[in-house]
């Protein structure tokens, strides 16, 4: 076993007994040194604070006790322990600077023993030896080292705090914006200057603690190994309403913060490139339809194609971005829907002075729809809380109404306005309406509509659209036929009135009388055949009626048919009426009338 060996035996030997006995007995120093040279800093400290009460002239004490101090920051947190580590520090400059100040010559030669850590071989004479100065330089070092140390402990623990409470207060700003605003639509919606500020504010805020964190860890790689070896991870907030709220552990290596310069920066951007000038075309776009209503009012005008210039599908699209259902596209549909009424009323008062019925009705039926949409936009409109979604425009409402009451009583104004217009327009439908039904023929009005009344003097069999009716007519609950052109004003221009089998169409059986119908080429002739639905004598009565422009009724024939008829149709050619019969079984049979009114086969 060689020397080194049993000296280091030798030593553990004699530190457990110290450790052993140490209470119980006078403490020697050769014993502690022991211990000490093995650095068994740990055991040695509480025997050798012992000693250096009882002992103050022992300068190699003091160097030890300067080691044994440094030695406890090597195992210290930098950062959980920060003001421990330097007040062992602090001691150990402390024993460095007395044990500086103490060992001479003298202490060397004394106990050379002590100092055998320092010897070196001297190159002149090739022996080991121990001088002052080289004990006095590993001190100096020492003290360089504890020195350095300490400034970037401290310089550490305050790039680390200084960086943790700037993330806080970006934090807690954030967290503010976050309770003050609540949701991306509100935030940016009622943005303003101070907004801005605080934007701002919060990017230098954790600038401040980005910057910080790199010095921090600038120090760090300095320090060596420290216990930490933090790693920034930024991450993203991509909803303002749940993301960045919470705060983040520094003292974990995987530090995820929350990126509040980002999210901060591209706010500002928002708000300044897209926000606000979206917000004044807004007062634009209300300035604009206020100079077309004027234009109604002074000119007497349509604005119906300044509206459809006026359209800015793009605001609507970036407005609808940051709010789904904004106020002021509600207010601007229903003012465009006034003033799309307002020239509806003017291009359409030509017409209500026009003898077409149904262009009449039909210009009302339009400009019912527009009341209607009037009243419908109104009253959402009136429904929503415009006392709070005016917080989201203030610079809108501030422009346009002064204040949101105006706008208010601007809404009822309109909505009442759109009911009292409706009553006016139903009655004036419902007046034209009942004349497109009638054909007035001086005191008699003749209906272009089934009914099965039998109070009334006129029954129409046939009713083509807009073209012309035939029928019934019965005077004492005598049958006569009659044919009317249909006109667009609604009186009876064309007509005829012609006899027809009285016997055969009684007025109590009008339900089974039908009626079928042809027309010449040139649509000047008309033939009309009145027919009965009930069998008399294994037979169905009726009358074929040929009429014209220029003579009226040409003739009218009465004829018995052995089947019902299924149509009738008119050969040009030869001037001849056919018409289909159907029998029972479904075959065909064809009955000719000639130009004259006679059968003349079937």
């Amino acid at each position: 076993m060689n020397f080194k060996k049993k000296l280091a035996l030798l030593s553990l030997a004699l530190s457990v007994g110290v450790y052993l006995q140490a209470y119980s007995q006078k403490i020697k120093y050769k014993d502690l040194v022991l211990l000490l040279s093995s650095k068994q800093y740990e055991k040695a400290e509480p025997f050798l604070k012992k000693y250096l009460k009882e002992n103050s002239d022992n300068p190699n004490a003091y160097l030890y006790m300067a080691i044994v101090f440094q030695d406890k920051t090597m195992r210290m947190d930098p950062l959980l322990h920060t003001e421990i580590l330097a007040t062992n520090l602090d001691s150990a400059l402390i024993f460095y600077d007395k044990a500086f100040k103490t060992i001479t010559e003298r202490e060397l030669r004394k106990n050379d023993d002590y100092y055998e850590p320092y010897s070196r071989r001297d190159p002149r004479t090739g022996k080991f030896v121990i001088k002052l100065s080289d004990v006095q330089l590993f001190i100096d070092d020492q003290v360089k080292f504890c020195k350095e140390k300490m400034h970037r402990v401290r310089l550490l623990h305050n790039y680390f705090t200084a960086s943790e409470k700037s993330y806080a207060r970006a934090n807690s700003i954030y967290k503010s914006l976050q309770s003050t605003y609540g949701s991306d639509k509100v935030l940016f919606l009622r943005s303003d200057e101070k907004l801005i500020d605080k934007l701002k504010h919060l990017e230098l805020v954790f600038d401040s603690s980005t910057q910080a964190f790199d010095r921090y860890k600038t120090v760090s790689k300095q320090l060596g190994k420290t216990g930490h070896d933090q790693l920034l991870d930024l991450v993203e907030i991509k909803d303002f309403t749940r993301d960045g709220s919470s705060l983040a552990d520094f003292l974990k290596d995987d530090l995820k913060v929350w990126d509040y310069k980002r999210w901060a920066a591209e706010a500002t951007v928002k708000i300044e490139k897209e926000v606000k000038p979206l917000l004044a075309n807004l007062v634009a776009y209300d300035i604009e339809l206020n100079k077309l209503r004027e234009k109604i009012k002074t000119d007497s005008i349509s604005v119906k194609n300044d509206l459809t210039k006026l359209v800015n599908k793009l605001l609507e699209e970036q407005l609808k971005k940051y709010d789904t259902d904004p106020m002021p596209l509600a207010v601007f549909a229903m003012k465009t829907a006034d003033l799309e009424y307002q020239s509806d009323v003017i291009i359409d008062k030509p017409i209500k002075d026009s003898a077409n019925v149904r262009l009449r009705l039909n210009t009302i039926d339009k400009e019912l729809k527009g009341l209607k949409k009037i009243d419908s936009l109104a009253t959402l409109l009136a429904k929503r809380n415009l006392e709070d979604e005016s917080q989201n425009y203030k610079n809108f409402i501030s422009r346009a109404f002064g204040k949101v009451t105006v706008l208010q009583e601007n809404i009822v104004a309109i909505k009442e306005y759109a009911e009292r217009e409706l009553i006016k327009k139903q009655k004036l439908w419902e007046i034209n309406s009942q004349a497109l039904k009638w054909l007035v023929n001086g005191a008699d009005s003749i209906p272009l509509f089934t009914e099965q009344n039998l109070d009334l003097k006129y029954k129409p069999l046939v009713i083509e659209n807009e073209k012309f009716t035939f029928g019934l007519v019965y005077q004492d609950s005598l049958a006569k036929g009659y044919f009317y052109k249909i006109t667009p004003s609604r009186i009876a221009g064309y007509k005829v009135n012609f006899s027809v089998d009285q016997l055969s169409f009684i007025k109590r059986n009008f339900s089974i009388y039908k009626g079928l119908w042809t027309m010449s080429a040139s649509a000047d002739t008309h033939f009309l055949l009145y027919y009965s639905t009930l069998k008399i004598k294994e037979q169905f009565k009726s009358s074929l009626i040929k009429i014209n422009r220029t003579d009226g009724l040409v003739w009218s024939n009465n004829f018995n048919l052995d089947f019902l008829p299924s149509e009738i149709s008119f050969n040009n050619d030869t001037g001849e009426v056919l018409i289909k019969l159907l029998d029972a079984d479904g075959s065909a049979k064809i009955m000719v009338v000639d130009k004259n009114g006679k059968a003349t086969k079937n």
